[in-house]
């Protein structure tokens, strides 16, 4: 744990430190040491009030070097089989290592579990695992989140504990700044993200195995992030979250500029693109990637005069961005918080929105197995929920390991007509399910 001399901790920072003093420290057990999982080890171990308990990996060396990497002693990580051996671990200060999820979900010393897979169906089980624990959760997997988030989020309301999306990742970081310009009256016009790499919708690991390499990366997912999947899945996230909707299929995404940025993505009637106010976007422009951004109408002139005095812009609508979003390094607030204060950072409505549908990257053809986000089969492609389920389109989360059934040509949209979900899949169940239930909704 870092401490500066002389400096009083203020915020949550005091509200860890007087946590640990009273009660100890706040207890995550992690799934996953990959990259993501690497970066949470040592930041926990740089933060007042909170530790990793365990960490659920199949490669158990990667746990080892995490916790060398945050400075632990190798001895500090310990194997452990079963929910009483992690609690034991943990009480003598160790950090446990297993293969069994169940058992880290059921360990009584573990407050918080965080899903670090990427994986939407691991994503799922491992929620529902730690929920019907009466363990907090914060799932990293957004691509779990848009599929099936509304029945977890039931499922952790049922169970008295919190389901939160991660702070650091940019559907919650604009979450921040939406709630920010509400608070002062604000007109939401648009919310969304700035778009930080390349976009190239037909990208494949074979392309971008020379950069990934350079940048410790897995190709694949560095993919995800090219082929622009993850952008897509943020903002349908975002847009299930807080009822903001993408103005066209795929949204508009413009070159737009930090300093021409809301003269861009705000209404046609005050010189954008945009056919309403209220909606979800990205920008491919300079100056505010790795950022996130929100277009904001004030509803009085003086109000106007005065953002606009303060040198925000011209107006009559601004553009107030966070330049940063510092993704996993942020994940243990949204963990401190739900145990704190029982809230969570980003949370799905009880309604859809948006729906992230697959497109394909190339022809597919009949008795195909896809693969998996960020290959070499599809990718994400954000719609308003209603346009989406009426072309029955097949949710991104359902696309790995679906079967195709049909000839698709590259550029068009992945459907349950030409695709054929996977069924052993418990995310696909879930959601069938789900679908079932808004089908008897939407005919009442």
């Amino acid at each position: 744990m870092f401490v500066q001399p002389g400096i009083v901790r203020t915020g949550i920072a005091a509200e860890l430190a007087e946590r640990a003093a009273t009660k100890g420290p706040i207890t995550l057990g992690l799934v996953g040491a990959g990259q993501m999982g690497t970066d949470l080890v040592v930041q926990a171990a740089l933060m007042p009030g909170v530790r990793i308990g365990a960490v659920c990996e199949r490669t158990p060396q990667n746990v080892s070097d995490a916790a060398l990497m945050a400075g632990h002693e190798r001895s500090h990580v310990v194997s452990a089989s079963s929910a009483n051996e992690i609690d034991r671990a943990i009480e003598v200060g160790r950090i446990a290592v297993t293969e069994d999820y169940k058992a880290m979900c059921a360990a009584g010393r573990i407050d918080v579990v965080i899903d670090a897979t990427g994986s939407p169906n691991i994503g799922t089980i491992v929620s529902l695992e730690a929920i019907h624990n009466g363990k907090h959760v914060v799932l990293l997997s957004v691509e779990a989140d848009i599929t099936i988030g509304r029945y977890l989020k039931q499922e952790a309301k049922k169970a008295g504990v919190v389901l939160t999306g991660a702070a650091g990742d940019e559907p919650a970081a604009t979450v921040e700044l939406i709630g920010f310009a509400q608070a002062l009256g604000l007109e939401i016009v648009a919310a969304g993200k700035a778009k930080n790499n390349t976009f190239k919708i037909d990208a494949t690991p074979d392309e971008f195995a020379d950069e990934a390499r350079a940048r410790n990366m897995n190709p694949r997912v560095l993919v995800e992030f090219v082929d622009g999947s993850k952008t897509m899945v943020e903002m349908t996230a975002l847009a299930n979250a807080t009822g903001l909707v993408p103005d066209v299929a795929g949204m508009h995404g413009p070159a737009a500029d930090r300093d021409v940025l809301a003269q861009v993505l705000c209404t046609r009637e005050d010189g954008g693109i945009l056919s309403r106010s209220g909606v979800v976007d990205f920008t491919l422009g300079k100056g505010v990637a790795p950022g996130v951004f929100c277009i904001v109408k004030p509803r009085h002139p003086r109000v106007l005069e005065r953002i606009a005095d303060l040198k925000v812009g011209p107006g009559p609508c601004f553009a107030l961005i966070r330049p940063f979003h510092l993704t996993s390094l942020e994940v243990p607030l949204s963990a401190a918080r739900a145990v704190l204060h029982g809230r969570p950072d980003l949370e799905v409505l009880d309604h859809p929105v948006a729906e992230c549908a697959a497109v394909a990257k190339r022809d597919l053809t009949p008795g195909q197995k896809l693969g998996k986000i960020g290959e070499y089969d599809y990718r994400g492609f954000t719609m308003a929920w209603r346009d989406a389920r009426d072309g029955f389109a097949l949710p991104l989360g359902l696309a790995e390991r679906a079967t195709v059934l049909k000839p698709v040509r590259k550029g068009e949209r992945l459907t349950y007509d030409n695709c054929a979900p996977d069924e052993e899949l418990v995310v696909t169940q879930i959601r069938r399910r789900m679908d079932q239930a808004d089908a008897v909704y939407l005919a009442a």
